[in-house]
C-alpha cells in the first residue's frame, strides 16, 4: 500500500472489517501503474477457463460475436444457460466487468456470473469492451449498451424474457451498468428490469470524503481512479463537473424514470460517498434504490475477501433483491 501524496489532506479512515484486514496485510505491494503498463496480453488467461468455473454443474456455455456500435468493432459476449431449460424464456443477467475501465476482461467474472445462474436458474451474458486510454470515452459504454440491445432483441432465440433482463457490474462494471440504464432511458428502450450496481465507480471528481480518506489505503487506490479517468475522459475533463452523464454518472442532472437499482458499497472504501449520494438522488425523484452500505468493507471485497461473513452476508442480499426483482 502506498502513502498519500505528500500536500493532500489525509482524513482519519473508517477501520477495516477484521476479516478484510487480515486480508489486505497478506496482499503484495501493488506496483505502480501508468498508461505504457497497463496489462493488455494474457488477461483473458488470468482466471480460470469457463469449463473450470462450472466444475460439473449443469450449465452450457457458449461464446459469440455480435455487431458493435454503428462504425466500430464487433463485440465479443459469452452466455451461460442452465442445461435442460429449452423453451422456457429466462431471466437474464448482463454482466459488464470491472477494471477502472483501463483494465479487465469479462472473464474474471465468470465465477460471479456462474454462481448466479446455478443459483437462480437465469441466463448469464458477460460483454467484452473496449479499454481506455486505446478507445477512451464513448467507446466503452457504447459498447456495453450495444451488447445490451442485442441481448433484447435477440431474447426469444437465447430463451430469455426481454421484460426480465437485469444490467449488472463491479466498479467500472457497475458505473458501466448505471450509465447504460440512464441510455436505455433517454433513447427509449430496451426494458430493463434492474440495475444491479456493486460498488459502483460513477464520480470522476474524486472529491469526496471516502476518496481523500483511502488516499493509498485498500485495494482500489486514489492513484489509479485518477489515471482511469484521465484515460477515459482526458486531461481536460477527467475531474470537470462537466464531464458527460454517461461516462460519470454521478453527473447526470436527472435520475427520474430509472429501473429500480440495488446499489452496494464498503463503508472503507474511495466509492462510498458517491454511491451513498447515487441512491439518495434516485430516492429525491421518487425512484427505487435499495442501498447497502457494508461495514469494514474495502472496494470489492467480494472479490478479493470472498470466504468472509460479510461477503456471505453481501452476497444473500444481492440474491435476494434479484429474486425480487425478477419474480423468481
Amino acid at each position: 500500500m502506498t502513502a498519500p501524496a505528500l500536500g493532500r489532506p489525509q482524513l482519519p479512515p473508517v477501520p477495516f472489517d477484521p476479516e478484510i484486514q487480515a486480508v489486505l496485510d497478506a496482499l503484495p505491494a501493488q506496483p505502480p501503474m501508468t498508461r505504457d503498463t497497463l496489462p493488455r496480453e494474457g488477461t483473458d488467461r488470468m482466471f480460470p477457463g469457463n469449463d473450470d468455473v462450472i466444475a460439473g454443474r449443469e450449465i452450457d456455455w457458449e461464446e459469440r460475436v455480435i455487431p458493435g456500435p454503428d462504425g466500430a468493432p464487433d463485440i465479443e459476449v459469452t452466455i451461460f444457460r442452465p442445461r435442460g431449460r429449452d423453451g422456457e424464456a429466462l431471466p437474464a443477467l448482463y454482466n459488464i466487468h470491472g477494471g477502472g475501465m483501463i483494465v479487465g476482461h469479462r472473464s474474471w467474472e465468470s465465477g460471479r456470473v456462474v454462481d448466479l445462474v446455478d443459483e437462480l436458474g437465469v441466463v448469464g451474458v458477460t460483454v467484452e469492451y473496449r479499454l481506455a486510454p486505446e478507445d477512451p470515452y464513448p467507446a466503452g459504454v457504447e459498447d456495453c449498451y450495444a451488447g445490451f440491445v442485442w441481448l433484447a432483441e435477440n431474447a426469444a432465440e437465447l430463451g430469455v424474457d426481454p421484460d426480465r433482463i437485469v444490467v449488472m457490474g463491479g466498479s467500472a462494471g457497475g458505473g458501466f451498468s448505471a450509465a447504460v440504464a440512464l441510455l436505455a432511458r433517454d433513447r427509449q428502450g430496451p426494458t430493463m428490469a434492474g440495475q444491479l450496481l456493486l460498488c459502483p465507480m460513477i464520480d470522476n471528481t474524486n472529491s469526496s470524503v471516502a476518496s481523500l480518506q483511502y488516499d493509498g489505503i485498500g485495494t482500489w487506490l486514489r492513484e489509479l481512479n485518477l489515471l482511469a479517468w484521465d484515460c477515459v475522459l482526458g486531461e481536460e475533463l477527467a475531474s470537470s463537473d462537466a464531464a458527460p452523464a454517461y461516462a460519470a454518472p454521478s453527473r447526470a442532472a436527472d435520475l427520474s424514470n430509472l429501473p429500480p437499482a440495488f446499489i452496494e458499497v464498503g463503508a472503507a472504501e474511495l466509492f462510498r460517498d458517491e454511491d451513498v449520494a447515487y441512491a439518495s438522488r434516485i430516492w429525491a425523484t421518487g425512484g427505487q434504490a435499495e442501498l447497502h452500505v457494508w461495514a469494514g468493507g474495502c472496494h470489492g471485497f467480494d472479490m478479493y475477501m470472498p470466504d468472509t461473513e460479510i461477503t456471505r452476508a453481501a452476497l444473500a442480499s444481492r440474491t435476494s433483491w434479484l429474486r425480487r426483482v425478477l419474480g423468481l
